[in-house]
């Protein structure tokens, strides 16, 4: 009797554990153009234009999804990475690294006004990465040494949740700024208070997460065999444990993106698909 009681609780913390977090209405290839870059940077918050960069991060372009029209703004060296755009989705800003005469690489930041095509280089020829931020966004993280680089309102700190003999990487802030989310390497997602403290495991298999809302990740679940990825799958996970596949086997699906009401990711072919989500 005992035991089947305790099968019977297994099946329910497993289907909770699998419980449907979002409705998906549809998925869609989107057509865009050949020359575009093969992976997804960022998202507008409305979803009316999608940030694509080199599997490098190499170069910047946005393309438009409803003229399906491409726009380059940068072919600089690591201007795919960590790229920032602003809550009305008109500012964009991202780092141009660039090989100094003395054979140093350093660090342009480059924000550009998509409403006035207007572009400007705000901090040039850094050999530390400097906090790249958007006008209206007062809390950005980054990682340097390892460890994650919070800036809030100004002031910086250099944070360690799980301990500073471990190795960071993809922080996240959450959409209202109280949380950060990042990854532990060789040990899966957390989810802390802005502030570091009283940190909670997600999981392994939630890997490059953003945030959809401020209870819920989307992920992407890759797979390799030591020397190339071999499955990818697109997931979401809840802050109280619930978890959800949104893709399967016949793609490898990488780099999602949250935006209203979607989902943007690419494949490993250089293909980009949008989930569109309730």
């Amino acid at each position: 009797m005992r035991k089947t009681m305790l099968f019977v609780a297994a099946c329910l913390m497993s289907l909770a554990a699998s419980a449907q977090v979002l409705e998906v209405a549809s998925m869609h290839k989107l057509p865009i153009p050949a020359q575009a870059e093969m992976k997804v940077a960022g998202v507008s918050p409305d979803g009316d234009y999608i940030l694509l960069t080199s599997g490098s991060n190499k170069g910047l372009q946005r393309y438009d999804v409803a003229s399906n029209t491409l726009t380059t703004l940068s072919k600089a060296e690591g201007a795919g990475f960590n790229v920032q755009v602003s809550k009305d989705g008109q500012e964009v800003v991202y780092r141009e690294t660039v090989v100094g005469k003395d054979n140093l690489r350093k660090h342009n930041l480059v924000r550009v006004n998509l409403e006035k095509s207007k572009e400007a280089t705000y901090a040039r020829g850094q050999r530390d990465m400097k906090r790249m931020a958007t006008s209206d966004n007062l809390t950005t993280v980054s990682i340097k040494d390892r460890m994650i680089v919070l800036t809030r309102n100004g002031l910086t700190t250099t944070l360690a949740p799980n301990g500073s003999h471990l190795s960071y990487i993809w922080p996240s802030v959450s959409p209202d700024g109280t949380k950060l989310c990042y990854y532990v390497c060789g040990n899966g997602c957390w989810v802390s208070n802005i502030d570091g403290s009283n940190p909670q495991y997600i999981g392994h298999k939630c890997q490059a997460a953003q945030w959809y809302d401020n209870n819920t990740l989307v992920a992407m679940a890759t797979e390799d065999d030591g020397h190339f990825i071999t499955g990818g799958t697109i997931l979401v996970y809840t802050l109280d444990g619930k978890k959800q596949v949104l893709t399967d086997d016949s793609m490898i699906a990488m780099y999602p993106y949250a935006t209203k009401n979607a989902i943007v990711f690419s494949t490993i072919e250089g293909e980009t698909y949008m989930l569109n989500v309730k």
